[in-house]
């Protein structure tokens, strides 16, 4: 059965690789990067190159306001809008780095989803409930939302059209990847560089600090009953256990732990300093950080990240 599962799974995921092949070998991939809500002047790679090409010529890669994006980006990605393949589609290598992208954030969902399962099954075993690990049958959930993430058109055209919000997409997975795993350094790179590339993942904030202080699952509350029914002797559950009395069990069971809250506050302001000095570094000959501030408060201002 689970040979089977396996199989019907990497085969879904094989298929979505297969379509963006498809679909990248397109002539200029169906002009998808030219369309506005594909492709943002925030995430746009034709804008990248550009700012690489300037940044080659020795002038400011965001001279003319013509990029928007990460000094970061323009870094990793720079050199490979300048490299072509003869026959071969533009900007083919960034297009690959985006499909591999999409492709490890589907396995960091599956991965997240196996994490809830198995948290699942242990508020079960704390609780004595072996029967309903035993005779119940789980559903695939993570395998399940990375194929819906794959196969989603929106993830689809997004990769095809030339734009960096797979690469966003992956931090900000991988920040509640290492939130599920209560991994607080992985939470808090994946936030910070999610938060440094597109402004409105910091409201992830809030969750990413709930699932390290209370971890992945907490044990509903009708189990505290089933328990109790359970250790009475009772195969049918009875109403004999009062909404106050499983309420007042589920906060026992369920303690915010602040320890990884505060490893995880701490490794985002280390992380953050870390992602300034480096843009610090590359924007020197340039103004510097005020320069790249000064096109952050510019591009929130007009609204470009949205």
């Amino acid at each position: 059965m689970m040979k089977k599962k396996v199989q019907w799974f990497w085969t879904w995921v094989l298929g979505s690789v297969v379509l963006r092949l498809i679909l990248l070998f397109f002539p200029k991939n169906l002009n998808l990067s030219s369309r506005p809500e594909v492709s943002t002047p925030l995430t746009s790679l034709r804008r990248l190159a550009e700012g690489y090409w300037l940044k080659q010529s020795s002038l400011s890669p965001y001279a003319g306001s013509m990029y928007h994006g990460s000094p970061l980006l323009l870094t990793l990605l720079g050199p490979l809008t300048v490299r072509r393949i003869e026959g071969q589609p533009d900007h083919l290598l960034c297009s690959l780095v985006f499909v591999i992208a999409d492709v490890v954030s589907a396995m960091l969902i599956c991965a997240a989803g196996e994490k809830l399962k198995v948290a699942y099954i242990s508020s079960l075993q704390s609780l004595g409930l072996h029967n309903l690990t035993e005779n119940s049958e789980f559903l695939p959930s993570g395998d399940f939302a990375a194929l819906v993430y794959l196969w989603n058109p929106f993830t689809i055209v997004a990769c095809v059209g030339l734009s960096t919000s797979a690469i966003e997409n992956l931090m900000v997975v991988l920040s509640l990847y290492g939130a599920c795993s209560r991994l607080a350094p992985l939470a808090a790179f994946g936030w910070v560089m999610a938060t440094h590339l597109s402004l409105y993942p910091a409201i992830l904030i809030i969750p990413v600090i709930l699932l390290l202080g209370y971890g992945p699952d907490a044990p509903p509350r009708k189990l505290f009953c089933q328990r109790k029914n359970l250790e009475g002797g009772n195969s049918i559950p009875s109403d004999s256990c009062s909404e106050e009395e499983a309420k007042n069990q589920l906060k026992v069971a369920n303690v915010f732990s602040w320890r990884p809250v505060v490893l995880f506050l701490f490794w985002a302001l280390l992380w953050s300093s870390y992602v300034l000095v480096l843009c610090g570094i590359y924007v020197q000959q340039y103004g510097g950080l005020q320069e790249l501030f000064k096109r952050f408060c510019l591009n929130t201002i007009t609204g470009i990240h949205f």
